[in-house]
């Protein structure tokens, strides 16, 4: 039976439709790069036509900024899984979530995340989109772990900022100079630094 186009049905069958579309263009960005097809090529790629990209995103930019969004809610999800597992030591914890952001076969979307990022701190739509609530969702589980731990939720915020801004700065680095090993070293040299903070701070 045809659904109604406004009807609950057609909306659930018009996000099951964005999502294989979105789905697919993750698998083929992952494995073929973030190149510089036109909104006709990249369609072509995908097995859709670009009517169906605009529809669905609106632009071949709307369509980057989603993959972005998804990839972060992927990274973000993992972190929450980290920070929740008991069996995980608290040092053990932003090494895996690091491992995971800075794997050689996420390169192409951690390329695209900067670019994107940039955008958006420029004003530019739909890229600013990507600025919406980012730095809070990545904070609230980050801070929840630091105060279970003991430290106060003023300085945990303090320091869960510290935490993702290291993380992000790093990441360019690696994308920038592809010196993984002295980036990982960085990072490493960080975390041990971060463990050694006391929960009240110094004084």
């Amino acid at each position: 039976m045809p659904t109604t186009p406004g009807s609950p049905a057609a909306a659930g069958t018009r996000g099951q439709a964005r999502a294989r579309l979105l789905d697919a263009a993750m698998t083929y960005f992952g494995s073929r790069g973030i190149s510089d097809l036109s909104l006709r090529q990249l369609a072509e790629a995908l097995g859709t036509s670009h009517r169906m990209l605009i529809y669905h995103f609106g632009s071949k930019e709307g369509l980057l900024t989603e993959v972005v969004r998804a990839v972060e809610q992927g990274q973000r999800e993992l972190w929450g899984e980290l920070v929740a597992d008991p069996e995980l030591d608290p040092s053990e914890r932003p090494r895996r979530l690091w491992q995971r952001v800075s794997d050689p076969a996420l390169e192409p979307f951690a390329r695209l995340f900067f670019e994107i990022y940039g955008q958006a701190l420029q004003g530019r739509v739909p890229a600013t989109a990507l600025l919406d609530g980012d730095i809070e969702s990545w904070l609230r589980p980050t801070i929840q772990n630091l105060v279970d731990n003991g430290m106060p939720a003023e300085r945990a915020e303090s320091m869960a900022r510290l935490g993702l801004a290291v993380a992000r700065g790093l990441l360019l680095d690696l994308l920038a100079t592809g010196q993984r090993a002295a980036v990982t070293d960085a990072f490493e040299l960080f975390l041990s630094l971060y463990q050694r903070v006391e929960p009240t701070g110094p004084g």
